[in-house]
């Protein structure tokens, strides 16, 4: 897919979270100045466009510190919005690369049912694909037949093996079979699909410990990555997810998933700013490429309406 046409996809898909945006913005300037009450309703626009109070508040005073009392119109209102949101943004940008030496990279996936979690473990393969690196899928949530079901449809859709076990299998015997046939195979990437339950946060951290003595034990190093999946139509809830998986699992990183049609699509803000944590990369569609890296300077713009 040509950039161009990621960015339109990109701009499609973020429609929603713009119109919210300009919606919430509109009126806000028109008779001049930069003032308290402008600032005070800019404010109140980005947390009502799910870009939660703190960055709102951090934008806020930025556009005072550079913009107070002069006069803006609202092209210019929404480029400053635009910079301020890339600002805070920037830093978390970082692509998930693959480094491990020795080989292979394991990159376990979390992320609750439903997030879109087994879709993104196929197109975060594919990504790696596209880069000529050798991947394999491990399907470590057996709690859940159509997990296992789905991504070795997935695996031969991409063509990929898979390791896979019965439904209630032990997770962590799965993942020692999958490093060691990465290990065996020379595969640079093993991505580890894993259960997404949350009913029971001892359970599921028992099993992420488990997992990781596991791999401890053939890779002192393992896991390299621990990427939470996060489904932008929860808004402020994904926020909420984050600080259970970060307890559970030692959340490393990020992916924001279904941000196509979304008009919460500001909560990779909001998480950005409270959290600090890289965001990998962005989806906005079901199909196999509509996964890419995050550009903090597109998805800037692109939430504050400027084409």
């Amino acid at each position: 897919m040509s950039e161009a046409t990621w960015s339109e996809r990109l701009f499609g898909g973020f429609r929603k979270t713009s119109e919210r945006l300009s919606e919430n913005l509109t009126g806000v300037v028109g008779t001049a100045k930069l003032d308290d009450r402008t600032l005070d309703e800019v404010e109140d626009a980005l947390i009502l466009s799910d870009l939660g109070p703190s960055a709102a508040a951090r934008i806020r005073n930025k556009l005072a510190e550079k913009r107070f009392g002069l006069s803006i119109t609202e092209r210019e209102l929404k480029e400053a919005v635009a910079e301020e949101i890339a600002a805070i943004l920037r830093p978390v940008a970082k692509p998930l690369e693959i480094t491990a030496f020795p080989r292979p990279q394991v990159i376990l996936v979390i992320g609750v049912n439903g997030s879109g979690k087994t879709t993104t473990i196929a197109k975060l393969a594919h990504l790696f694909q596209e880069e000529d690196y050798g991947v394999l899928l491990a399907a470590g949530d057996t709690f859940r037949a159509a997990a296992i079901g789905q991504l070795a449809v997935w695996a031969d859709r991409i063509g990929v093996d898979i390791v896979r076990g019965p439904e209630g299998g032990d997770p962590a015997s799965i993942v020692f079979d999958a490093v060691k046939q990465a290990t065996d195979t020379g595969i640079d990437a093993l991505v580890v699909d894993t259960a997404g339950r949350l009913q029971n946060k001892r359970e599921l951290m028992d099993e992420l410990a488990k997992i990781r003595r596991v791999l401890g034990r053939l890779n002192p190093e393992a896991p390299h990555d621990v990427v939470l999946v996060l489904d932008a139509t929860n808004g402020q809830n994904a926020l909420a997810q984050i600080d259970v998986f970060r307890e559970v699992a030692g959340v490393t990183g990020l992916i924001m998933t279904k941000l196509d049609g979304t008009a919460r699509g500001g909560v990779l803000v909001a998480a950005a700013e409270q959290y600090g944590l890289p965001i990998h990369a962005i989806g906005v569609g079901e199909k196999i490429d509509d996964l890419r890296p995050f550009d903090p300077d597109l998805v800037a713009r692109v939430i504050a309406g400027v084409a």
